[in-house]
């Protein structure tokens, strides 16, 4: 019988070792196909944070609408980057480096504080209190409203950036974050995106920069391991099949199960693994 952890390895599709050139190649393929198979669809939508997985994915992005371009001599296919802070983020000046170097097609910046506020004084209106918490949901829930807008008006795809380490924890916000499209980089890990990250000659700051959401206001910067309560190096080695610490074992696997439902489509009266 299988562990857990086999178990979770399988279902999120993650190789122990990986050929960076090959899963290049078969990202861009991925999105390529995709678009192929729609052939209304003429362009990749992705929100650009300045970290890590939306600057690999739409680095991916833009080489394969410029494939797709060269294949098809069809002009229309493009990779809109969408900028989409909250008044102003932090880390800006990052951001900005990144689309110099992905060199979209098209920037659009939107600013969700307006859209977001005003759905907080809404709801506070009346006397309920919306906490930091639910408030960064709020944001990124905002930011796939955005995304899916520019998309309804530009035969486009939304791209989403969830990887397995993100995946196996649960760390994204249920139809924020966690809603798209496609998913090109599901099946690697944190490190293995590095890895993709390197074979594209990115600056190195771009990788080591240390992960945050930034979505909450009483906690700006707060770190993506501070929030999990367990390193990426941890969940890498366990996604991998190698042995971890048993308190990492622990909280990997709690997050795990704690977060099934954010996997799952819409719960029908058919579905039971929630009664598990």
């Amino acid at each position: 019988m299988a562990t857990l952890q086999e178990e979770i390895i399988e279902q999120m599709g993650v190789q122990p070792q990986i050929d960076a050139a090959e899963e290049i190649q078969k990202t861009i393929t991925f999105m390529k196909e995709y678009l192929y198979k729609h052939s209304f669809l003429k362009t990749l939508v992705l929100g650009i944070s300045g970290g890590q997985d939306s600057t690999l994915l739409g680095k991916l992005a833009q080489m394969a609408v410029e494939e797709m371009r060269a294949e098809t001599k069809d002009e229309a296919y493009q990779f809109i980057a969408v900028r989409l802070p909250y008044a102003v983020q932090i880390d800006e000046e990052d951001a900005q480096e990144v689309i110099d170097w992905i060199q979209p097609d098209q920037v659009l910046t939107v600013n969700i504080q307006p859209a977001v506020d005003g759905l907080v004084q809404e709801l506070e209106k009346d006397g309920f209190e919306v906490s930091d918490f639910n408030k960064g949901n709020i944001k990124a829930r905002q930011r796939m409203v955005v995304q899916y807008a520019i998309a309804g008006d530009m035969n486009g795809v939304v791209l989403g950036t969830d990887h397995a380490a993100e995946s196996i924890t649960g760390f994204y916000t249920k139809y924020g974050d966690g809603a798209s499209d496609i998913v090109p980089l599901y099946r690697l890990n944190k490190r293995q995106g590095i890895q993709l990250l390197k074979a594209l000659d990115s600056p190195a700051y771009f990788y080591e920069k240390i992960p945050t959401a930034d979505l909450r206001d009483d906690t700006p910067g707060l770190t993506d391991e501070d929030e999990l309560g367990v390193s990426y190096q941890a969940i890498d080695d366990y996604l991998e099949g190698k042995e971890v610490s048993e308190a990492a074992k622990n909280r990997i696997e709690t997050l795990y199960l704690n977060s099934r439902h954010k996997r799952h489509l819409p719960i029908s009266i058919f579905d039971n693994f929630w009664k598990e």
